[in-house]
């Protein structure tokens, strides 16, 4: 089975042609526990998501903030693998028919196998990586394999990127571009801010094909409107897993989940 590039890509131009933005939503592995975690991501499915990354817990996730922190230490102390992951991706595809993807960090695939995590990751049905740590000038390993089983590659650009460097980054990547929104990690914020429209319009104008899509702050449907009218994609992660911890038992913890999937779809559908 060859990987659901080809799935991402259509659902994003899908989202497009409906004139809105997709939602993208993001919820780690193994947390609380590998079947919680299965559930949650079902539950942001069934509530509007139309893309998920499932995160591949990581002891030192440079990228994310306290909120995903305390989630991925939750799941590494609950012996999360990166089978489980693969597992998550399997479950949720087959469950939904939607993409889904796994963003992770580079070190846990160099150490599993830049070929066996590709061949397992497309055989589950995964629409492809998101690596925000791997320099596009490294990554050419990763790049061949995943394009070999059929997996995009997702590069992560910032409002530093500098004009050259977007250029190489979303000539070598596939998929979709993820543009954090701002400087610093993952989190919720009161507002998205300008620089978000201000690094879309660069990436755009790099002249690539690919959707590029907002990640890093955005927590309510009036936040993911504002990015909706600018971005081909809204992406949320701090806000799903935060509902999640908050939650008095893993029950509500779903449903509190797919309430905010579905507050979150009418967001980014304002625009339309």
């Amino acid at each position: 089975m060859s990987g659901n590039i080809q799935l991402l890509s259509d659902t994003l131009a899908g989202a497009k042609a409906e004139g809105r933005s997709a939602l993208i939503a993001y919820l780690p592995a193994g947390f609380p526990t590998v079947d919680g975690g299965i559930d949650a991501v079902k539950a942001v499915f069934e509530g509007g998501a139309d893309i998920v990354e499932v995160g591949l817990p990581h002891s030192d996730p440079v990228l994310d903030g306290p909120v995903i922190q305390t989630a991925d230490d939750i799941a590494l102390r609950g012996g999360v693998k990166i089978a489980d992951v693969i597992r998550t991706v399997r479950e949720a595809y087959e469950a939904s028919g939607k993409p889904v993807l796994v963003m992770t960090y580079w070190n846990p695939i160099d150490r599993y196998g830049v070929e066996r995590f590709t061949a397992e990751l497309a055989e589950a049905g995964g629409a492809g990586c998101i690596l925000p740590d791997l320099p596009v000038q490294e990554s050419a390993l990763w790049r061949e394999h995943a394009e070999k089983h059929g997996l995009a590659t997702v590069f992560v650009v910032a409002p530093s990127s500098l004009d050259g460097r977007l250029a190489e980054i979303t000539a070598a990547g596939s998929g979709f571009v993820y543009a954090a929104s701002l400087m610093g990690v993952t989190g919720t914020r009161a507002s998205v801010g300008a620089q978000a429209e201000k690094l879309v319009e660069r990436t755009r104008a790099t002249g690539t094909g690919l959707p590029v899509c907002v990640g890093l702050g955005v927590s309510n449907a009036v936040q993911a409107a504002e990015v909706a009218g600018f971005a081909d994609g809204v992406i949320v992660g701090s806000a799903f897993v935060k509902r999640m911890l908050d939650a008095p038992d893993h029950a509500a913890g779903v449903q509190a989940v797919r309430e905010l999937a579905a507050d979150l779809a009418k967001g980014v559908r304002r625009t339309a």
